[in-house]
């Protein structure tokens, strides 16, 4: 599932295609994704409206209408965005396609279909960005994610670590990729209750976290299996992760052998020499 430095990326690769561009016309392949296609809503507040600029919150693309509509987008596990000329012929999985007045087609394909499209109407943006907001935890590169704040949220909470990194309600975008690597790089078990650590502890996860994020944004995100850009290029950060996917191979700080185990439901990935509880 594309996490948060995937997200960004596609984001940065729309941002110099779509600001300026008049949606000339709508068109959906007519199958269900997550949810229902906003087909009205679509037609009403996108087609014919001009794109602002292309925001991000968590894992979702917020596209801004002038006018003030926004078009959200969730990649869901498969999905992904890309510019393309008309002429183009359609793939099997797009299912959503906005024609622009430069003679090119955002294309959103899903082959999974676990995305998910939906529309704010200007009458009503604010007020549901508003309530979309409050169910968001806080970004990992905003100013909100530092140890003060980190502690006060994982106070009294008995749950693991990684499970707490990965809830969006609390923390928006981390998933199973980067919470692995965060708390390697930290020298934390994924175990660890979270309402256990110390300062010292969090500030670990924070600055890590921050850095980790910002180094898979600059290397275009990690291709694990569906994952492409904006720019139809894969990412290459999976070349650098330390731990998540490589269960027997040698620890690159202890050379101890990385273990696999289960957590949450999850593929969870660590140093049983360096992430003690």
């Amino acid at each position: 599932m594309p996490e948060l430095p995937e997200v960004e990326v596609t984001r940065r690769g729309l941002l110099p295609h779509l600001p300026g561009k008049t949606v000339a016309g709508v068109f959906w392949s007519g199958k269900r994704l997550r949810t229902v296609m906003p087909r009205a809503l679509l037609r009403d507040e996108i087609q014919g409206r001009t794109i602002r600029t292309v925001d991000r919150r968590a894992k979702y693309l917020l596209i801004r209408m002038a006018g003030g509509a926004v078009l959200v987008l969730h990649l869901g596990m498969t999905g992904r965005l890309g510019i393309f000329p008309v002429q183009t012929p359609v793939a099997r999985h797009d299912h959503l396609r906005l024609r622009l007045d430069d003679g090119m087609e955002l294309r959103f394909n899903d082959s999974r279909r676990f995305g998910s499209v939906a529309v704010w109407p200007a009458a009503r943006a604010d007020a549901c960005e508003q309530e979309f907001a409050g169910r968001q935890g806080i970004e990992p590169l905003g100013d909100h994610f530092h140890a003060e704040n980190l502690i006060r949220l994982a106070r009294n909470r008995r749950m693991p670590v990684k499970t707490f990194l990965m809830d969006s309600r609390i923390v928006a975008g981390i998933g199973n990729i980067y919470a692995n690597e965060i708390l390697f790089a930290a020298r934390l078990s994924p175990w660890t209750a979270a309402g256990t650590l110390d300062f010292q502890q969090w500030q670990a996860i924070a600055c890590n976290g921050r850095e980790i994020l910002l180094r898979a944004i600059e290397a275009g995100g990690s291709t694990i299996a569906d994952f492409i850009g904006s720019s139809g290029q894969p990412g290459y950060f999976q070349l650098q992760l330390a731990v998540y996917g490589r269960k027997g191979e040698k620890c690159p700080r202890c050379q101890a052998g990385i273990n696999k185990k289960i957590l949450a439901g999850r593929a969870t990935f660590f140093c049983p020499v360096c992430q003690q509880e």
